[in-house]
């Protein structure tokens, strides 16, 4: 049996001076599941998106059952699938020799990736027909409103 991680995050207002961010994680493992969720504000929507990797595997106590983790960010997927390794080759440079964007989110990914014995990363569509992708952005959306102080208490 593998856990499954369904991660999302979101920003609304990204790239403007005053914004919200949220991401949110939701876990499978067999009949179990845990929502998790959490925000930030003046943020971007890619730290966000990172955010909520990190804090997927963090909720993953065993770190010897295999885990598949899932996410809809291109710039998550790609950057710690291919990317990341050229990144430290080249001293945390991109492909246009500026410095990596978002860097210590980065390291910390790294680092719990490497905790696990058998990881793989699954890139979905977001908004799309996945159930946990579905769930996982419902929870980025709610902690956005919870910042916004648009959600109601109890």
């Amino acid at each position: 049996m593998r856990c499954q991680v369904y991660c999302d995050g979101g920003c609304r207002g990204n790239q403007q001076r005053e914004n919200v961010g949220g991401w949110g994680v939701y876990l499978v493992w067999g009949e179990h599941d845990k929502e998790l969720w959490g925000g930030e504000a003046d943020t971007t929507n890619n730290k966000m998106e990172l955010r909520a990797a990190i804090e997927g595997l963090r909720a993953v106590k065993n770190k010897t059952v295999g885990v598949d983790v899932y996410v809809d960010s291109a710039y998550v997927y790609n950057g710690i699938t291919s990317w990341i390794g050229g990144w430290m080759k080249k001293g945390w440079k991109n492909s246009k020799k500026e410095p990596v964007a978002n860097k210590e989110l980065w390291l910390v990914l790294l680092d719990e990736k490497k905790k696990f014995a058998d990881l793989t990363f699954n890139k979905v569509r977001g908004h799309a027909d996945n159930a946990g992708n579905n769930r996982a952005d419902a929870l980025a959306n709610r902690a956005m409103d919870e910042m916004e102080g648009e959600a109601g208490t109890g």
